[in-house]
């Protein structure tokens, strides 16, 4: 029996990229229902509260005061961020980023914004857990729906085999990573100028490689791939290169926060010998 779908307000001010994300994700598992930023959202999504799981924003399309709002009402929820990896915090610290640019990880990032949430147990500006004030019905509990539905430590071992790297129609596979390279090339270039620019994008690889089951081999020749083309662009331009070692601390970041996934994907009280391979990630590593 199919898993049920996940119900996501998208609030996108832009018919184009409101079109490209509807795109993407496209026969998923995800349902998107477009909401009118423009046209009171806090008051949409109190009154629709229970019809939704997570929500899409548009960077920008949304003033501060209405995230505010949105937390006061206890309506926190997972969140991606479409727009530029800034290192900008737009609803919460939960919340997952992902540029125009890089669409083909979206149902990803969707998967990551959801276990985050969990894993980060939100509370709402007036103390009550998220999802959940004073005056909401038992039926609202967002964090409980959403453990009911992809198991009781949120998406982190129930990970969809079918949207694994190596189980995707070959065009999708290279357009997911070719997505990742631009990631991960953004990683690079605010790595050291720019940490809470760099420490999204990271994120946002990291997420997408974790749920594609993204070979650890992969990761390391997107990293040698980027830093060579670094380093011949600064040879052509008469700059020396040798400080591009530097940018191997990148990488161990990565593969450090890429173990912790990993860790958090087994069950508390599953033996290690007992689990599946790809749940125990082992899969990538061979």
């Amino acid at each position: 029996m199919p898993e049920p779908a996940l119900t996501i307000a998208s609030l996108i001010r832009d018919p184009r990229l409101q079109d490209a994300c509807s795109r993407w994700l496209a026969g998923g598992r995800c349902e998107l229902v477009w909401v009118d930023p423009a046209s009171d959202p806090v008051e949409q999504l109190d009154r629709r509260r229970e019809e939704f799981d997570a929500v899409l924003l548009e960077q920008g399309a949304i003033d501060p005061q209405s995230y505010q709002a949105l937390s006061d009402l206890g309506l926190l929820l997972p969140a991606v961020v479409v727009g530029a990896v800034s290192g900008r915090i737009e609803f919460h610290d939960a919340e997952v980023h992902l540029p125009p640019d890089q669409l083909e990880q979206l149902s990803y990032s969707l998967d990551a914004a959801v276990s985050r949430f969990l894993r980060h147990g939100l509370v709402a500006a007036s103390g009550s857990p998220a999802g959940q004030t004073p005056d909401t019905p038992d039926r609202w509990k967002l964090a409980n729906r959403l453990k009911g539905r992809l198991g009781f430590v949120g998406v982190f071992y129930k990970r969809d085999p079918s949207r694994f790297l190596r189980n995707l129609p070959e065009l999708e596979s290279h357009e997911l990573i070719h997505s990742l390279e631009r990631t991960y090339r953004d990683l690079l270039l605010s790595y050291f100028r720019d940490p809470a620019a760099a420490n999204q994008a990271l994120e946002s690889f990291v997420n997408t490689a974790f749920f594609s089951d993204l070979p650890i081999t992969k990761t390391v020749e997107i990293h040698m791939n980027l830093i060579d083309g670094f380093s011949k662009q600064l040879k052509l331009e008469g700059h020396k290169n040798d400080f591009l070692q530097d940018y191997r601390l990148a990488l161990l970041d990565v593969m450090a926060h890429l173990c912790e996934m990993y860790r958090r994907s087994i069950p508390p009280d599953a033996p290690l010998a007992g689990l599946p391979v790809e749940v125990s990630g082992q899969s990538s590593m061979a």
